[in-house]
């Protein structure tokens, strides 16, 4: 059998890579890249590389052919092409390469999500449902690493901001990687796997912060207007500071308050702490 996984020089693919490589032999792997020679600098020596960008549906056909299962990670928002268009082209190639399996790195709650991030994802669970391709919705909460720059101005004696009173379930981007490898391989898997961890506010996340540097750190909660002014104070620009604050929406609009015990499962151990989190993330 044969394993793809695509965007697979990102740090989410490069883990999923590296673990299926440790689950089935780097022969039953197969990394799909926009740029090769990045590819075969940074990825297993022995994995094939083939190229396959989500803009070119043709190239990306040619890339999954032969592939039984694909683990198929969502693009960035914001590219030249709009990303429901990018997800789009690759399920129609997935389904014209005659793929078994499709695994989507998906969203919180897609179904009844509500924030503007989870538009792009909803339409592509639509279309992977409508394509009859054999699908797992992979639906992550918020990697901790999105909040790297909240956890490093604690760490610098700055003031850690933010804006909304939701909460996320906050948990390292190597564990959800590792599980979407695991539900890969999975001979039966679920068609829905809601992976994250224990959901907490950012005033509880910024206290686990103080533990794991063993201080006090200044948490501050702003008003959107007054966290974008303090963005641009720091010398970014307002477009910028708006998409900025933008990635909180998410949290306000109650999405990521998902309680779920999937990815501890799939992982088949417990989840670290988030104090044992932030202090990995920030010593690496």
């Amino acid at each position: 059998m044969k394993y793809a996984v695509t965007a697979a020089t990102g740090h989410f693919g490069r883990v999923a890579v590296k673990q299926l490589t440790n689950l089935v032999g780097k022969e039953q792997v197969v990394a799909i890249v926009r740029n090769v020679a990045k590819g075969e600098e940074i990825l297993p020596a022995g994995v094939e590389i083939r190229q396959g960008d989500y803009t070119d549906p043709a190239g990306m056909q040619e890339a999954l052919a032969g592939i039984d299962r694909l683990l198929f990670i969502s693009s960035q928002p914001g590219g030249a092409v709009n990303r429901e268009i990018q997800h789009c082209n690759v399920v129609k190639a997935a389904k014209a390469a005659g793929v078994s399996l499709v695994a989507y790195t998906s969203y919180p709650n897609a179904d009844q999500a509500t924030a503007p991030l989870a538009h792009d994802h909803q339409a592509t669970e639509e279309a992977l449902k409508k394509s009859g391709l054999a699908h797992v919705f992979l639906r992550d909460n918020w990697y901790l690493e999105n909040d790297l720059s909240f956890l490093l101005a604690g760490q610098a004696g700055q003031p850690a901001i933010y804006w909304t009173d939701g909460k996320a379930a906050w948990a390292p981007e190597a564990l959800y990687a590792t599980a979407a490898a695991k539900v890969l391989i999975t001979s039966a898997p679920k068609e829905v796997y809601e992976f994250g961890g224990q959901p907490v506010s950012y005033k509880e996340l910024g206290a686990a912060l103080e533990e794991a540097l063993g201080k006090k750190v200044k948490i501050t909660k702003l008003s959107r207007p007054e966290y974008e002014a303090a963005l641009v104070a720091s010398g970014m620009d307002e477009q910028t500071a708006s998409q900025f604050a933008s990635f909180e929406e998410p949290h306000q609009h109650g999405d990521l308050d998902v309680s779920s015990n999937d990815l501890a499962t799939v992982l088949g151990y417990p989840l670290p702490s988030l104090v044992e989190s932030i202090k990995q993330l920030l010593n690496n």
